[in-house]
């Protein structure tokens, strides 16, 4: 028990972070109606930059010798870049068919 209560101790400030991200996500998810199912589903890639942000305070707290974390939180950038950028590629190409054309 008190090995919890000492991690969430060291912890308070990332676990803040957490819980966070979780009411944005689900306050941002919420107000979206079901009629904008596909744009929401490119936008919720976009929402994967906590995700980056997670990743580069990870990389920022671990220490210079430890591998795993240093390379865990390098794929975790690289992949939640891809995944935004993959969600504003979709959300365009799905706005271009609203567009009237000439």
């Amino acid at each position: 028990m008190d090995a919890i209560i000492t991690f969430i101790g060291e912890n308070i400030e990332l676990i803040y972070i957490l819980i966070l991200s979780i009411f944005v996500g689900i306050e941002v998810i919420s107000k979206v109606p079901s009629a904008l199912h596909t744009p929401l589903m490119s936008g919720a890639n976009a929402i994967h930059g906590v995700v980056i942000i997670g990743a580069i305070i990870v990389m920022g707290h671990a220490e210079p010798g430890n591998w795993t974390a240093l390379i865990l939180g390098f794929l975790a950038v690289i992949l939640g870049t891809l995944n935004v950028v993959g969600g504003f590629v979709v959300t365009d190409r799905m706005l271009e068919m609203f567009k009237k054309k000439k």
